[in-house]
């Protein structure tokens, strides 16, 4: 007896189009003939899954078997007998086969290499580390680079002069071989000329048929102002080169920015810590500070400043990259107690802590009050 359709694919009736294909997907990666070598049941499950998929898929063919089952399609009916879908529907699945298994295949038939088995070389990457002065201002960066370089002497061709690679005979220049497995037959990379389609008889002396040899190079690296930790900068087919003459690839230039010993950067903004005396933030007072612009600014501090207090430098933080704007550079201010007093300066301060009163301290004195009328209720 027939096992019911939806039963194979794990399905209800009600399935719709998406839920089918995505059954399908699951059952096919799973008992796919690749993955259980010399399993005949799971090749036969995986003829069932198809077959089942195939009808079901096809509405017409879908509402025949949901109105008289399996003896829709027996004696010519819908196609001819045992089929299921075999024959008409065979290019519809061919699609969702290479879907399903065109990586695992190596890209079935959509995976070329470009003429003479020329392949693009990788990418490289370069980490660099920059001050925040540098990343301020921008600088024009001299870095060497150990990589792959084209082959001078056989101008990348892999082959030594006089000489040019010939069609491999075991794929016929195709670079894909053909074996059968199961019902079907398996397209894989030709292990003679690992998929170039081209051998190198007599290859050249110096790459030893790479076609590329490698080398250091010096390149130059242009870092605009306002750069960001982390940013990525690509230079275009300075990568490593290709194989037997293909193109180059990229070159990623990952930036790093040092931590400062005074600054601190969010975005364009910067923030500085800076500390000063008690009678400064008591009767107010003036200080500098350096800038990374090369200036510096004067910073007013007004009477009675407490800790925390931030003033606002307008247009000292970063660039904007890329842009005419600039960020803010803001400083904190903390406020440091006295240590190591003389006699005569403790003597100063415990006059004048007595002639003190709640409203030379109104933050403390607020506080306290508040706790005590908190806990009494």
């Amino acid at each position: 007896m027939k096992r019911d359709l939806y039963e194979t694919l794990g399905v209800a009736k009600t399935a719709d189009e998406k839920e089918l294909k995505s059954a399908f997907r699951k059952l096919a990666m799973k008992y796919h003939p690749d993955k259980n070598p010399g399993d005949a049941e799971s090749e036969k499950t995986f003829k069932d899954i198809n077959q089942a998929y195939e009808t079901l898929k096809d509405p017409q063919k879908r509402a025949a078997y949901d109105r008289y089952g399996h003896a829709a399609f027996e004696q010519g009916g819908m196609g001819g007998g045992g089929g299921a879908g075999m024959g008409g529907g065979a290019a519809g699945f061919s699609d969702i086969f290479e879907d399903i298994f065109g990586e695992m295949m190596g890209g079935g038939r959509q995976r070329q290499r470009s003429s003479g088995g020329r392949e693009r070389g990788a990418d490289l990457r370069y980490n660099m580390e920059i001050t925040l002065e540098e990343a301020y201002a921008g600088k024009t960066a001299q870095i060497r680079v150990p990589t792959s370089i084209t082959c001078d002497v056989c101008s990348g061709s892999g082959a030594k002069p006089g000489t040019k690679p010939t069609t491999c005979g075991t794929c016929q220049g195709s670079g894909r071989v053909r074996a059968a497995q199961g019902f079907f037959s398996i397209e894989r990379t030709c292990p003679t000329c690992q998929g170039r389609g081209t051998i190198i008889p007599d290859p050249c002396t110096k790459c030893h048929g790479q076609g590329r040899v490698t080398e250091e190079r010096s390149l130059s690296v242009n870092i605009p102002a306002g750069i960001e930790d982390g940013t990525r900068i690509r230079l275009s087919g300075e990568g490593e080169a290709g194989l037997r003459g293909g193109p180059s690839g990229d070159l990623y230039i990952f930036l790093s920015v040092k931590p400062h010993e005074f600054y601190q950067r969010d975005g364009a903004d910067l923030y500085c810590s800076v500390p000063i005396s008690m009678t400064t933030a008591t009767l107010g007072g003036k200080f500098d500070v350096q800038t990374l612009d090369g200036t510096k600014s004067r910073v007013t501090v007004p009477e009675g400043t407490q800790a925390g207090k931030q003033f606002r430098l307008k247009g000292k933080g970063m660039p904007v990259l890329r842009s005419t704007q600039v960020g803010d550079l803001y400083i904190q201010i903390g406020i440091e107690t006295p240590q190591k007093l003389t006699k005569r300066q403790r003597e100063l301060l415990e006059e004048f802590a007595e002639i003190s009163s709640k409203d030379n301290n109104p933050e403390s004195a607020g506080f306290f009050a508040r706790m005590k009328e908190f806990f009494e209720g």
